[in-house]
């Protein structure tokens, strides 16, 4: 009996051990069934468990997978982690890429607008007066417009503004003084000395530093959004290194090989994985944050001092305000010509065909107050835009350095002891490592060589930092693209464009370039006060034909 008893406990011991030598690994049914969920042949997949020693990366024992499955699955692995990855840069990429095809479209259909609205007025107030100067103005939106698709390459602001204000000048002296024949020669001399005889008040030097800040403000945050969509296109299909792809499939496919296809990897394994994996892309981190913030730095500069819309909405009532002080200034400035520049003969066509019957003009004028004056373009509000493009910058920030914890966040990892450390289901007892290359010199589950930075990357953290400085320098009222002659501070007056605590003293902006040379001085032999004193009174009764370019609008 007691023999018997014996053999009975021998028996028992051997397939006790027989058991533990193959467990869950007599059938292979489950894995048969994933690895044909996949999209595979499930042919591939041997029926039972069986030797595992020709797998080169996933555990060598009893095994579920051959060397062509673990090929396959190793493919597999090396899209299911881009795919996170992809799917969060495209949300991004679209983001910003309707963002700037908003901002973009308002900002053109705002000049539109605004030339539309001038033209429109002038043409049903004062008919051909207007039409027979209406070039001046449809080429200065002209010039606007190319300024904000080019820049500085394309048009020289400064130079722009001083040549339409020169233009404007010669039009209108020639109107206040319709009794004298002017040459080109002459109107040369008036153009050249605009500057000097101020006839239009302060209103161009007011509106030089206001177009210039918003403009360079508003082109240089387009230019921002366009750059976003296309780094991340570009950062985000950056390949996974060869370890990181054997990484990859040993954390998501090694638990299919010993028969565990439900088994999740831990989740600070994958947390070790991921970081190794995207190790170059966290490195963008630090630069692709500064740029947000410059970025939300300018978009506060357009709700606030340097906003486009309040520049370019009443832009025709500034130009009118401008028109109105020649008109009114009139018999000093002609009086300042003629000292300048010579009395000039009179008109003997004027005598003959007109008299002042003829050119006065009886019409009141008001300009539309801005709060009058509709303020939209595009269907929405610049106030609107950047509200909405503050919330997504937000919420871009450290998108680089958090990949790892969304791609291996929710259901894609498990907790605790419930997991696949990467050799068994067990708990994950490695450290989790540091963002970026630096820190994945003791990474437990990815070779990185740390000497051989990801050369596309470099070159995107180098184009953010560029696009950093253009931005900072947009919000001090500098032009990003063109090296400005003279720069001085805003002095925070009235009509400046300065009227926000945002808005500091450091601030640089553009100046209106001082004279240069001494005006031309042509001997006079009769008194140039007299003259001046003579047609003062037909200058003023001529004020009617002033008017044909006048902006403001009849009551």
């Amino acid at each position: 009996m007691k023999t018997l008893l014996s053999l009975l406990c021998a028996v028992c011991t051997l397939v006790a051990v027989s058991g533990s030598a193959e467990p869950k690994l007599k059938s292979c049914n489950e894995v048969r069934a994933a690895f044909s969920s996949k999209g595979f042949n499930v042919n591939d997949v041997p029926n039972k468990g069986t030797n595992g020693a020709s797998l080169k990366v996933c555990p060598q024992g009893f095994s579920c997978c051959t060397a062509e499955m673990e090929e396959k699955l190793s493919q597999q692995s090396q899209t299911e982690i881009k795919a996170p990855v992809s799917r969060l840069s495209t949300s991004l990429q679209s983001t910003f890429k309707q963002r700037h095809d908003h901002f973009d479209k308002f900002f053109r259909e705002l000049l539109k607008n605004s030339e539309v609205s001038l033209h429109n007025m002038f043409v049903r107030t004062y008919g051909m007066m207007y039409m027979d100067n209406a070039e001046l103005f449809k080429d200065f939106f002209a010039s606007l417009t190319q300024y904000y698709a080019s820049g500085s390459a394309a048009v020289n602001l400064d130079s722009m503004l001083s040549d339409f204000w020169a233009d404007l000048l010669e039009r209108m002296f020639r109107l206040v003084n319709v009794q004298y024949e002017f040459s080109d020669a002459y109107m040369e001399c008036v153009s050249r000395h605009t500057e000097q005889l101020q006839p239009f008040g302060d209103v161009p030097r007011k509106l030089r530093i206001q177009i210039t800040r918003a403009f360079v403000a508003a082109r240089t945050f387009v230019r921002g959004l366009s750059l976003m969509p296309d780094v991340v296109n570009k950062v985000s299909t950056v390949s996974a290194s060869p370890s990181c792809a054997q990484a990859a499939m040993k954390m998501l496919y090694c638990p299919y090989c010993s028969g565990q296809v439900a088994l999740k990897p831990c989740q600070n394994y994958c947390l070790n994985v991921m970081r190794g994996c995207l190790a170059n892309q966290a490195d963008l981190d630090a630069e692709w944050n500064n740029f947000l913030d410059a970025m939300h730095g300018l978009a506060e500069r357009l709700e606030g001092p340097f906003n486009f819309e309040s520049v370019m909405d009443p832009i025709d009532v500034k130009i009118s305000e401008a028109i109105m002080n020649m008109q009114e200034n009139s018999v000093q400035v002609s009086q300042k010509v003629f000292q300048g520049c010579g009395v000039p003969k009179p008109s003997m066509a004027f005598r003959a065909t007109r008299s002042v019957r003829d050119t006065s003009f009886t019409g009141r004028f008001r300009p539309y107050s801005p709060e009058a004056r509709p303020t939209t373009a595009a269907g929405t509000s610049l106030d609107r835009l950047t509200g909405d493009v503050k919330k997504k910058l937000k919420h871009a920030k450290k998108f680089w350095s958090t990949l790892p914890e969304t791609v291996c966040a929710g259901e894609r990892t498990a907790p605790g002891d419930e997991c696949w450390n990467g050799t068994a289901k067990s708990r994950y007892q490695s450290d989790v490592i540091g963002n970026g290359l630096a820190n994945q010199g003791s990474n437990p589950d990815v070779e990185v060589d740390i000497t051989k930075p990801d050369t596309v990357i470099r070159s995107q953290i180098a184009v953010l930092k560029a696009m950093t400085s253009r931005l900072r320098a947009a919000h001090s009222g500098n032009d990003v693209s063109f090296v400005i002659d003279e720069e001085v501070s805003g002095d925070g007056e009235s009509g400046s464009g300065c009227d926000s605590p945002s808005c500091s003293e450091d601030d640089i902006y553009i100046s209106t370039p001082p004279i240069t040379g001494n005006p031309r001085v042509n001997p006079v032999h009769k008194d140039p006060s007299a003259a001046a004193s003579s047609q003062g009174s037909m200058a003023l009764a001529l004020c009617g034909l002033a008017l044909a370019l006048l902006l403001p609008r009849l009551r």
